[in-house]
């Protein structure tokens, strides 16, 4: 029996479609290019079904390293940089209407991530975008689950040094 006929694509597809694009979300900071990568990763999941092997690792974690290949074209493609200016736009913006504060604290944000190495970003999209475990994250990325525990911990705590001195309100 194959992949095609173990496997509920619909039922994946509803299940991991909002992880798959809070990962490109997170890395990104941009919805309308994360929404892009998640349908050519769903796509690409979809043309190579039959490439899928349940006993080397969940669908998920196949699924995202998929979209983790299309993030490293995206960015080989396009270097996302900020400029100073724009960072400061982001960083003046103050609304009274709670959606407008969380536009602004994402904008916020993803210029913080932005200032990451890409190892640590996509380690961050893995683990606050799509949801993933530690293990599940070491098992994409070829690090060890320690190794990923440790610069996810000093990852966010340089995050919220960041936030505290530069964005507390």
């Amino acid at each position: 029996m194959d992949a095609e006929t173990d496997l509920d694509f619909e039922a994946v597809y509803q299940s991991e479609l909002p992880r798959v694009y809070n990962f490109f979300r997170y890395q990104l900071g941009d919805d309308q290019v994360a929404e892009d990568l998640t349908a050519a990763t769903f796509e690409k999941a979809w043309r190579h079904r039959h490439r899928y092997q349940k006993d080397l690792a969940s669908f998920s974690t196949w699924l995202f390293t998929i979209a983790r290949r299309i993030a490293t074209d995206h960015y080989r493609k396009r270097r996302n940089t900020v400029s100073l200016e724009e960072a400061a736009l982001v960083s003046d913006q103050h609304g009274v209407e709670e959606l407008a504060q969380k536009h602004a604290d994402f904008a916020s944000l993803a210029t913080l991530l932005a200032r990451l190495a890409e190892r640590e970003r996509e380690l961050v999209a893995l683990k606050y975008g799509a949801g993933l475990t530690n293990r599940a994250i070491a098992s994409i990325s070829g690090l060890s689950e320690s190794n990923v525990s440790t610069i996810l911990y000093r990852v966010t705590q340089k995050l919220r040094e960041e936030w505290d001195t530069n964005y507390e309100r």
